[in-house]
């Protein structure tokens, strides 16, 4: 893609977040970023928020957070400033204005006064001929004395580019040669009645005056294309010096549909706040239509910069699959440092209040973390795994009070109560020694049977770290009067 130019590389993530980014968004800025990373390029990051209604400094700035969270790094725009800016189209105002009001003196462009009402009646006749839907071109050669006319009337004019008639062809660096006949492409509108632009024109006029390079988009917006090579083609620039556009696959849940919340969670804080690591988010979303060549799933986020072509970016919808992305995650998390695995658990503990933070207690968890790293597929799931050394008074959930109760339950509670209680080795090895002998090998229990009965005793629950590591963590003391309280007679 980035040898047919002799420019260098710049690429732009350019989201209108009118709430959180989502993982298209995401898997299009990750895209971004990578080739320009491969390529020795520049990732340019813009806001595009004329609609300040929808688009709110809230969410500009959850935006800015994402993909520093994301470790998506970008070379220029807010924040970091560069040579292009301002980076917020909302403060570009002007410069739209001066390239309408160019392509209005230079007749590509032309003010137009059909209300709703006519603009609706015009597409329901067009409907029931069958013909094209789109504007008809009825404000295309007004006369003065219809202008005044229109604007005696009070009305506000829109702004509409002149589509010439012809087509409009393109490369396409996924889908290959793509050719749009104008028939099908109406004029379409640049500035809003209020004097605001819409996306068709803000988009490319800053495209260009921001010397973008190759523009990595969805594949909703490929019908935008012809629109926006016009507004090249009406500011004089070369057709050499055009932006190389590549149309992202579409992202589906698993019915087939497009991903939504209805067949998946799209919300990338969604992830964040369930305990998904970003490098296994980022990992797993490079895996949506793209391969790094052969049939690993767990890459790093160099590698995706080392590896990453455009060219081998599939033009077939990619199928969002929580389960894959669970256990890329599990992976990550696996191969966490010990210190990092801590850093990130943290917030979890806390934000739950299984922890208050002081130095005890993150020793503690320290020591804890390494028992269920292997068990874990999310941070999330740490504060449930790990709640059970922190309280205070402890209770057996109701669910698995029946489970200790019976006859069978209360002889192995006593049995481990009393051997127990003579163990001077109190690690887990020792622990297990113990147990093993008297419950496995004298009594001649199943380890399934013995062990429940300890691990909800001890644990207050079925699920928990593994046993006999549980165990030591607590310490003697606790353990045996958590046993103790769970006996009945």
């Amino acid at each position: 893609m980035s040898n047919s130019i002799d420019r260098p590389v710049k690429v732009r993530f350019a989201p209108s977040p009118t709430g959180d980014l989502h993982v298209g968004n995401i898997r299009t800025a990750l895209f971004d970023w990578a080739f320009a990373r491969h390529t020795g390029g520049v990732f340019l990051f813009r806001i595009e928020d004329t609609d300040r209604l929808r688009v709110t400094d809230e969410y500009i700035a959850a935006a800015i957070d994402t993909l520093k969270w994301l470790g998506l790094n970008w070379d220029e725009g807010p924040e970091v400033g560069g040579p292009n800016g301002p980076y917020l189209q909302s403060q570009r105002l002007d410069i739209y204005a001066h390239w309408a009001a160019k392509f209005l003196a230079q007749g590509d462009a032309y003010h137009c006064y059909c209300s709703s009402d006519e603009l609706e009646a015009s597409r329901e006749a067009q409907k029931s001929a069958g013909t094209a839907p789109g504007y008809d071109g009825k404000c295309r050669d007004l006369t003065a004395e219809q202008i005044a006319e229109f604007k005696s009337a009070g009305r506000e004019p829109v702004i509409r580019m002149r589509m010439p008639d012809g087509s409009t062809t393109f490369t396409d660096v996924i889908r290959g040669e793509l050719t749009f006949e104008h028939e099908f492409v109406p004029d379409f509108v640049l500035v809003r009645a209020d004097g605001s632009p819409l996306y068709t024109l803000a988009v490319a006029v800053d495209d260009v005056l921001m010397k973008v390079t190759h523009v990595l988009r969805g594949e909703d917006l490929l019908s935008s294309t012809p629109r926006q090579i016009r507004v090249y083609q009406a500011m004089g620039v070369p057709e050499s010096e055009y932006p190389f556009f590549a149309h992202l696959p579409f992202v589906m849940g698993q019915d087939n549909a497009k991903l939504s919340k209805r067949n998946g969670e799209t919300s990338i804080a969604w992830y964040r706040e369930m305990g998904f690591l970003p490098e296994a988010i980022c990992n797993y979303l490079a895996l949506l239509g793209w391969s790094p060549g052969d049939d690993r799933e767990n890459v790093t986020m160099q590698e995706i910069a080392e590896l990453f072509t455009v060219e081998r970016v599939n033009s077939s919808p990619a199928r969002f699959d929580m389960k894959k992305l669970e256990a890329i995650n599990g992976d990550k998390i696996r191969e966490l440092s010990l210190d990092d695995f801590l850093k990130r658990a943290l917030p979890f503990l806390l934000k739950e209040e299984v922890i208050k933070g002081d130095t005890k207690e993150v020793e503690i968890i320290k020591a804890a973390l390494p028992i269920i790293q292997e068990r874990i597929v999310t941070l999330s799931e740490i504060p449930a795994m790990l709640k059970f050394l922190f309280v205070t008074n402890f209770e057996v959930e109701a669910e698995s009070l029946p489970k200790i109760a019976d006859e069978g339950a209360q002889l192995i509670l006593k049995r481990a109560l009393a051997d127990l209680s003579n163990v001077n080795d109190w690690s887990h090895a020792g622990i297990e020694a113990v147990l093993r002998a008297s419950l496995i090998e004298e009594l001649g229990l199943k380890p399934r049977i013995a062990f429940t009965a300890l691990r909800i005793a001890t644990t207050g629950s079925t699920i928990s770290p593994p046993l006999f590591e549980s165990m030591e963590l607590l310490g003697k003391d606790v353990v045996l009067t958590r046993i103790q309280g769970c006996l009945l007679g």
